[in-house]
């Protein structure tokens, strides 16, 4: 069978395999220890822009404040507190995904 297209006009789904299913539960794990081990993080202004311009709600006078600073550019960086329970529960799904890829049989 020939692997490209053809199975995806098809309809069939690309199945991920035991190696594939391994790095993502490292990826996922390895980011739930940054998220316990970072109690905060500072976005750029740059970040805090996107941000302000994606979530700005005229109703409040907050908003409307940071319309004006983000014309001006003159925001303050946000602030990020993610969590406890995030990086807890991002370690835990990575060490399923880990688990799930060494119950897989081997590719070949």
């Amino acid at each position: 069978m020939e692997f490209g297209s053809t199975e995806i006009e098809k309809g069939n789904a690309v199945e991920f395999n035991r190696n594939q299913y391994f790095f993502l539960g490292v990826f996922v794990l390895l980011l739930g220890l940054q998220v316990r081990m970072v109690s905060a993080y500072v976005l750029t202004p740059d970040a805090t822009r996107f941000l302000a311009e994606r979530t700005h709600s005229s109703a409040t006078s907050e908003g409307a404040l940071v319309s004006f600073a983000s014309g001006v550019g003159a925001l303050p960086n946000k602030v990020i507190h993610p969590p406890n329970w995030l990086g807890w529960c991002l370690i835990s799904l990575g060490c399923v995904l880990m688990f799930h890829s060494l119950a897989m049989p081997k590719p070949g």
